[in-house]
């Protein structure tokens, strides 16, 4: 790979870029001052559009594709593939290993488009992108994104992958906005800004494609933005509709303006219906809720809309009023005909940072059920101390949940919802907060473990991956996950195979196939670096092989800095 990466003008542009530390935050320099786009041996992309309903039967009805960032619309990041089994998943092998060239964040999922051969899209931090052949591992096109100089980045260069239609793939930019990529050449299509990124607001999530909408939202919610989710056309990137999360009417006096509420993580939506459930996160300031009095609605849940217009439809709020940082930025997921008490129920499913799964209804919101514990719960909801108080107090789970940003799954063979879980305590503070455009908007500071005094009763694991049966509540299993140091979360999602097996990575590289009936852990794989991203798996008939392709690395400031820039790629044949 390395003779290629000579020959890379796109990776020697993202090879340049340095992430910065600044107070309370990261930006970037050594940007390129234009976009890069490097061709290699284009024509093998089979010249094949991606139509609607091709994104219809995505991975759950259609096993040769993974077409978008859960696998279909409504996040199961389930596939109906079945050639891996429990019986014969020890012979699991290492197919090829791609060189992004690029060590940055790794928190994206390669997408497949079905063909002889397929394509894989794939995105890592700092916005660079490549199109490969998914059954060789060879690069194809690579391309790195001209980002503006005066970045405000909270966590990290992130960027979680592509959307897909017809003939073009959709990237989130550091600088809030869209990019169109012809999908056959790399080259740009059109590029659309959908927020200011000098105070603050920037974009990481993978976008979605419905209906003729390319679907984005808002991430920045530390520096005081306005959080939104806005539809774009594909065809040019002219905004269709755009619904701001934190309505005037729903606030306190003129708290709404820097109310946060982001929706930095992909929605899901039901075809059926047309209805998208957004993750929304944090109020603004994090942590001072005295300048943002009432439940700040709109935050802290699932925010059910109507795709063709944005109208907003329900909300359910897990933390109101929050001052904990309980986001609820993990992906939700859509389930239809699920059995409860007897009935037959469409439901949405959403795993928060509380530590507990909720089951609502999908049509009005109506909380049907939340699960048992999926981490420990040590001094929830406790009163934050001011700044100036001498009087901190531990709480578990911290401001990292529970579940973060890191995708669940669902198999509806076993009928179980599987998560990765974080259990480190934290310690917060609160000080009056004053806004000031392009500064950190936190009003107060946590304690990251482990600089804390550990609360009693905590039993000393950080993470852990738990399956979860929604209908009932019931913890099913759970698997403490062990780490070497003392600052390693569990990051990245799951995916589920219709033969009842489970896939996740972990921070200590292992990635793991279980048993998703009863936890057991049938194969595993050491990859040398932190697993971060959630997984995606597709079946080619022309090689008669179900692959599984994980991206391995670092995610920042979580992993102590141990970055990595490989995509393993592993297969089965039948």
């Amino acid at each position: 790979m390395a003779s290629i990466h000579e020959h890379d003008k796109a990776v020697q542009a993202a090879q340049n870029i340095e992430m910065v530390e600044v107070e309370d935050g990261y930006t970037l320099t050594n940007l390129p001052d234009e976009s890069i786009t490097q061709q290699f041996d284009i024509d093998q992309i089979p010249q094949q559009d991606v139509t609607q309903d091709m994104l219809n039967q995505s991975a759950k009805e259609n096993p040769e594709a993974w077409l978008m960032y859960g696998g279909g619309y409504q996040q199961q990041r389930h596939t109906s593939a079945d050639v891996i089994t429990p019986d014969n998943v020890e012979g699991l092998e290492l197919e090829y290993l791609v060189q992004s060239g690029v060590a940055s964040s790794m928190e994206g999922v390669p997408i497949v488009v079905p063909g002889d051969p397929p394509v894989m899209y794939q995105t890592n931090g700092p916005n660079h992108a490549k199109a490969i052949n998914a059954r060789t591992g060879e690069t194809l096109w690579s391309y790195t994104y001209a980002n503006p100089q005066g970045l405000l980045l909270c966590c990290d260069a992130n960027n979680r992958g592509f959307a897909v239609h017809g003939d073009k793939v959709f990237m989130t930019t550091l600088d809030s906005g869209i990019v169109a990529l012809d999908r056959y050449t790399g080259e740009e299509a059109w590029y659309t800004s959908t927020g200011d990124h000098e105070i603050g607001y920037s974009a990481t999530w993978a976008p979605i494609v419905y209906d003729g909408q390319v679907i984005t939202g808002s991430a920045g919610g530390e520096y005081g933005v306005s959080g939104f989710v806005a539809a774009l056309n594909p065809e040019d990137g002219s905004e269709v509709w755009r619904t701001n999360t934190t309505p005037a009417e729903e606030w306190a006096g003129d708290s709404h303006e820097h109310g946060a509420g982001t929706v930095w993580m992909t929605p899901t939506l039901d075809p059926d219906t047309g209805m998208i459930h957004a993750p929304v996160g944090n109020p603004g300031p994090d942590f001072d809720g005295t300048v943002r009095p009432g439940p700040n609605r709109y935050t802290i849940g699932t925010l059910t809309m109507d795709a063709s217009d944005g109208s907003i439809q329900w909300h359910y709020g897990e933390s109101p009023h929050d001052v904990w940082d309980y986001d609820s930025s993990a992906p939700k997921i859509r389930v239809n005909d699920m059995e409860m008490d007897g009935e037959t129920r469409d439901v949405v499913l959403s795993p928060g940072k509380t530590a507990w799964v909720y089951t609502m209804d999908a049509e009005n919101g109506q909380l049907l059920q939340r699960s048992q514990e999926t981490t420990q719960h040590i001094n929830m909801w406790k009163m934050v101390p001011h700044a100036d108080e001498d009087r901190r107090v531990a709480f578990v789970p911290g401001a990292h949940g529970g579940n973060d940003w890191q995708p669940p799954s669902y198999n509806p063979e076993t009928g179980l919802m599987y998560l990765n879980q974080n259990n480190a305590p934290h310690e917060i503070f609160w000080e009056e907060a004053q806004y000031e455009a392009g500064q950190t908007y936190w009003g107060g500071g946590l304690n990251d473990w482990p600089d804390v005094d550990a609360p009693d009763n905590w039993n000393g694991n950080l993470s852990a991956i738990v399956a979860v049966d929604p209908a009932t509540g019931e913890r099913v299993w759970r698997d403490w996950i062990s780490s070497d140091t003392t600052s390693d979360y569990l990051w990245g999602g799951s995916i589920t195979t219709a033969s009842g097996l489970t896939f996740a990575g972990t921070q200590n590289g292992n990635l793991v196939a279980y048993d998703g009936e009863n936890g057991d852990r049938l194969w595993q794989f050491q990859l040398g670096a932190p697993i971060c991203s959630s997984l995606s798996s597709w079946y080619d008939p022309g090689e008669g092989k179900q692959y599984v392709a994980a991206q391995v690395g670092g995610s920042g400031w979580l992993h102590g800095g141990r970055r990595g820039s490989t995509v393993a790629v592993f297969g089965l044949s039948e």
